[in-house]
């Protein structure tokens, strides 16, 4: 069986579109599968369109995988908002399938993959990577900022990050890897890669938002991006180090043209260059302590260790 993990946030007429759509195109291909929409704390109706799918009060949604009795559609919500990251972790721990999937709700992953990553799975492979060919109709500024930083956890890590998404099927094993992680700050896009296996990649088209608009921000993707670089890798920590020796051959440099200057009685007069030189190492020292305390505070938050998530409720469970 193939579970989808589908994490929603306030998504209440995206959710009965997608496991439409899913499920038709799974129904169509023969792949028995159930579809497990994460709640992230929405503060819409989201929770209840995930319910009645559940349910099958939503008959059009909700679909039978040939004789079984039960529902393909099951819910998790969580308490409040813990982010993206932890509803997909949520999603593996609640998935039963032998294959899992890991897809968006709002369908820019499209559905109509899933068979070809499946046949994959059969072949084999333990991780199907959804790579994209086309980023879609995202801006200039999205596309140098999603550069910049798959250059950075790619550098950081090791692996070759670029055009990748959390639109990824994986197996069994690859899914108990994952969940049997102690770390509270995951990042799932970068542990794939870690936790290695056999796998292979499929390319696509990043699909336009039918219904709705993306809950990501200028200052949601900023965050996003420190948060995941900063609990995968040590890199921003290296950087510091090169920041700190070309400082120093900066300074040394300047300091023996000062002496000489002196010595020679050439000394220039004023104090801007002095001030310039504290204006610069003081922010390098600032920018520094700040990258440090970031590191800190993930140590902080992993050492309390408090879970990653709180779920308050669960729906589609039941056999029936």
């Amino acid at each position: 069986m193939l579970s989808v993990i589908i994490p929603a946030y306030n998504e209440e007429k995206m959710i009965p579109i997608a496991a439409e759509r899913i499920s038709g195109v799974l129904d169509d291909a023969g792949i028995d599968h159930e579809l497990i929409f994460v709640d992230d704390g929405s503060t819409d109706r989201s929770w209840e369109a995930i319910s009645a799918l559940a349910s099958g009060e939503d008959a059009g949604a909700l679909r039978l995988a040939g004789s079984e009795k039960r529902p393909v559609v099951r819910g998790v919500r969580f308490s409040r908002n813990f982010g993206k990251e932890a509803a997909m972790f949520a999603g593996l721990e609640a998935a039963r399938g032998d294959a899992v999937a890991v897809m968006d709700c709002d369908l820019q992953h499209p559905a109509e993959k899933l068979p070809e990553m499946y046949a994959l799975w059969q072949e084999g492979y333990e991780v199907v990577e959804g790579i994209k060919s086309d980023r879609g109709s995202e801006s200039r500024g999205h596309r140098a900022f999603s550069r910049l930083f798959y250059r950075l956890i790619s550098s950081g890590s090791g692996f070759n990050m670029s055009d990748s998404s959390d639109f990824k099927l994986l197996d069994r094993k690859v899914v108990d890897t994952l969940n049997s992680l102690p770390e509270k700050n995951a990042f799932f896009r970068a542990l794939s890669f870690w936790s290695g296996y056999r796998r292979t990649s499929v390319t696509y088209a990043v699909a336009r938002r039918t219904v709705g608009h993306s809950k990501w921000n200028t200052r949601s993707l900023i965050k996003y991006a420190v948060s995941n670089i900063t609990s995968f890798t040590a890199a921003p920590l290296h950087i510091i180090t090169w920041l700190g020796a070309l400082t120093f051959l900066v300074s040394l440099v300047m300091g023996i043209i000062a002496i000489v200057q002196k010595i020679s009685g050439r000394a220039v007069e004023g104090f801007t260059t002095v001030i310039l030189l504290i204006l610069l190492i003081g922010s390098l020292i600032m920018l520094s302590l700040g990258i440090i305390g970031i590191y800190i505070s993930k140590i902080y938050d992993e050492v309390k260790g408090r879970p990653r998530y709180v779920v308050s409720e669960t729906c589609g469970e039941e056999i029936k």
